[in-house]
C-alpha cells in the first residue's frame, strides 16, 4: 500500500534538502523566506550563532526584498545565501530575491 504524503510533508522534505547545502555564516548569513497565505516573512540568519540578525514581514514581495536589503546593508551585510525553504523559485519568492538584489545584496 502506498504511503500518502501531504503537501506540507513534501515541502518539509524539499526544505531539508535545501538546508543540507545552505548554511549561514557570520560573513555570509542566510536569507530565509517563509510564505504564508497572506504575508511573506524574511529573515537574515547567522546559523553558527543561531541568531536572527534582521527580520521583516510584508504582503509585497519586491518591496520586502528591498527593505530587508537596506536593513542588512546598514548592519554591514552585503553577501548572503538565499534559502527558498522548499518553495519553488517563482512568484512571490522570486520577487523577494529580485528586490533584495536590487537593494544591493549579492547572492
Amino acid at each position: 500500500m502506498k504511503k500518502l504524503t501531504t503537501r506540507i510533508q513534501k515541502r518539509n522534505r524539499r526544505k531539508a534538502r535545501v538546508r543540507a547545502r545552505v548554511l549561514g555564516t557570520a560573513e555570509r548569513p542566510r536569507l530565509c523566506v517563509f510564505r504564508s497565505l497572506k504575508s511573506l516573512y524574511v529573515q537574515v540568519i547567522d546559523d553558527t550563532k543561531g541568531v536572527t540578525l534582521v527580520g521583516m514581514k510584508s504582503d509585497e514581495g519586491h518591496d520586502l526584498g528591498k527593505k530587508i536589503a537596506e536593513k542588512a546593508i546598514a548592519l554591514g551585510i552585503k553577501k548572503v545565501v538565499f534559502d527558498r525553504a522548499g518553495y519553488a523559485y517563482h512568484g512571490r519568492v522570486k520577487a523577494v530575491a529580485d528586490g533584495a538584489r536590487e537593494g544591493g545584496l549579492e547572492f
